[in-house]
């Protein structure tokens, strides 16, 4: 019994450490977001801000919603940012002129803010923890989309890439 114990207590520390990395991984994306003087490396660097919430859900046992997050999010998404930048002739590169002067009331803004709420959070909740329930609705709803629909799903994905591609090639007709 107690190795049962300990087995799932060493479960608990490696999502917590996994949590902990691709929450900081995420943070420094979302900096890079905000700091990149690039628009498409701040679109890339919000991929990476989308694939960490799309671990998380999968540290949280959530399967479907990571695909989902992955699917809606990072491909879809992401895609039409990334065209409206081709297709408004955005300036590929750095841009000056676009920093607000003021940035730097920011910073101290956004420390009283971040520890507002961790003070609230913490107060109100301080050590629960969640209870553990069994599958969710979601695990039948992904079981049965993910099992009849998958051909046509991989068909309209493969679509989608194909309308990518030749939007790509109709924007940059440099």
């Amino acid at each position: 019994m107690n190795a049962l114990i300990l087995a799932a207590d060493d479960i608990s520390v490696a999502q917590n450490v996994g949590f902990g990395i691709i929450a900081a991984l995420m943070i420094f994306a979302a900096l890079s977001v905000v700091s990149s003087k690039n628009v498409v490396h701040a679109a890339l660097w919000l991929v990476v801000v989308l694939a960490g919430v799309a671990a998380q859900y999968i540290l949280a046992a959530a399967e479907f919603v990571a695909v989902s997050q992955v699917l809606v999010y990072i491909g879809a998404v992401m895609v039409l940012f990334l065209f409206g930048i081709m297709l408004t002739r955005a300036q590929i590169g750095k841009e000056p002129g676009l920093n607000n002067t003021g940035w730097a009331l920011g910073i101290p803004v956004a420390v009283v803010l971040f520890g507002l709420l961790a003070w609230v959070i913490i107060d109100q909740f301080g050590d629960d923890v969640l209870p553990d329930r069994g599958p969710t609705p979601t695990v039948l709803l992904s079981d049965q989309f993910l099992s009849i629909y998958i051909i046509p799903f991989f068909a309209l994905a493969f679509v989608l890439l194909a309308a990518a591609i030749g939007a790509i090639v109709l924007a940059r007709k440099d």
